[in-house]
């Protein structure tokens, strides 16, 4: 017996040394991934500069969530809005996301990260397109985290997709009007088969969610912290994580 409560003390010291062990971790978190413009402009530095940055700070925070546990990892990486931006810019961008899918496959390989998509995935370059075919056939039997790119993506947008699908089902007589639940809407959504998020994690000090997972979003926890996107580390996640753990999610109901 008292070796047993030894073995327990030390394994409860091993885990700390290793970081927190926590009670209530999210099974999905999403990320607005915001400021890499203005990190760049404080500094001197040309806006792409800052998405560059971003990109490393992406890996990092892949690579936490992975050694962490979390099961799905969704980034807004660019909006539907994101195309009016200046030309030189948006294909900047789409180069950057190029490389990123070029240089991370064998990072995802080697941590069982599966990497899925979703948006309006026509708008992209043909090239982009293939790479992104390509990464997720290779990883789609991988067991660890599911790391999701919301690329080319709008919320309305997706929604307006899916009750075009509904409409064309019931027209089609596949089934009546009062069949239409909750559920079997989800299921024409770009995220069919990933559970909602638990938690929403947007940086740059910015408060509000800018057309990002609204069905989803129904009863998910919103952070925000000040640090532009390219500061983001493990600290802040730890930070979001920790607040994330102190709260009580009903659903609606009351606390037990």
């Amino acid at each position: 017996m008292g070796r047993e409560i030894l073995d327990g003390v030390l394994s409860l010291v091993n885990d700390v040394s290793k970081g927190k062990a926590y009670m209530a971790l999210p099974e999905h978190i999403a990320i607005i991934m915001d400021g890499n413009g203005r990190w760049a402009q404080q500094r001197g530095l040309p806006r792409i500069a800052g998405h560059q940055q971003g990109v490393s700070t992406v890996r990092k925070v892949v690579e936490e969530c992975s050694r962490l546990g979390i099961g799905y990892l969704t980034l807004y990486a660019f909006s539907s809005e994101n195309w009016a931006r200046p030309d030189d810019e948006v294909q900047s961008l789409m180069s950057l996301l190029g490389q990123y899918l070029g240089t991370e496959l064998p990072l995802l390989v080697e941590h069982q990260i599966r990497f899925r998509v979703i948006g309006d995935l026509e708008k992209l370059p043909q090239a982009i397109r293939e790479s992104l075919n390509e990464t997720i056939e290779r990883t789609q039997h991988n067991r660890g985290l599911t790391l999701t790119l919301a690329l080319s993506y709008g919320a309305r947008d997706e929604l307006l997709r899916a009750v075009k699908a509904v409409a064309e089902e019931v027209s089609c007589g596949k089934y009546f009007i009062a069949d239409i639940d909750e559920e079997r809407f989800s299921e024409h959504l770009d995220t069919k088969g990933t559970p909602d998020p638990d938690l929403l994690i947007r940086t740059s000090g910015e408060m509000r969610i800018s057309n990002f997972l609204l069905w989803q979003m129904a009863y998910t926890e919103l952070y925000f912290c000040s640090c532009f996107w390219p500061d983001f580390d493990a600290a802040e996640l730890k930070a979001a994580l920790d607040d994330y753990e102190s709260r009580s999610r009903r659903f609606g109901t009351v606390s037990s």
